[in-house]
């Protein structure tokens, strides 16, 4: 009999607000992008970075001026949502998962400042299966994996 330990968490769930501005990172990385190549999970931090920056640049925004604050606004991120499988995922990872180890430490870059956007500014994004009302009549800046990037929708 074989047990799968890296699908088993190493943790109780935790509450999202005791973690760290990486560990949110790299969860939301890891709920929205963890099926991606390295470069669609770079995309989806760049995304985040962005909206910092914006947010940053304007003295705030609705959508938080800092990591934790973009990551965790309801509705923004699915993966965070009350409702959405992947939200219990997130709460209870296991440090062993390759996929999160991989997030982790693009996180970690991210926040470090080194982390090129490919993404050439986007502040959006959505996987190509869906068509969400936001992006209609927008334009994608860029497709990276299975997700279309936008730029100018606020």
């Amino acid at each position: 009999m074989s047990i799968d330990l890296k699908s088993r968490p190493s943790q109780s769930p935790v509450d999202p607000e005791s973690l760290s501005e990486t560990e949110i990172f790299a969860r939301t990385l890891y709920g929205e992008a963890r099926g991606e190549e390295l470069a669609g999970i770079e995309a989806v931090a760049s995304v985040i970075l962005n909206r910092v920056a914006f947010a940053q640049k304007r003295g705030r925004y609705w959508w938080g001026s800092d990591v934790k604050g973009v990551c965790l606004k309801p509705a923004q991120f699915s993966c965070w949502n009350a409702g959405d499988p992947n939200r219990k995922k997130l709460l209870a990872l296991s440090a062993r998962d390759p996929a999160y180890r991989l997030c982790k430490r693009i996180a970690h870059r991210a926040v470090a400042g080194d982390l090129c956007d490919q993404t050439d500014g986007a502040t959006h994004y959505h996987t190509v299966a869906v068509d969400p009302y936001w992006a209609r009549g927008h334009v994608p800046v860029v497709e990276i994996g299975n997700h279309l990037f936008y730029r100018g929708i606020l």
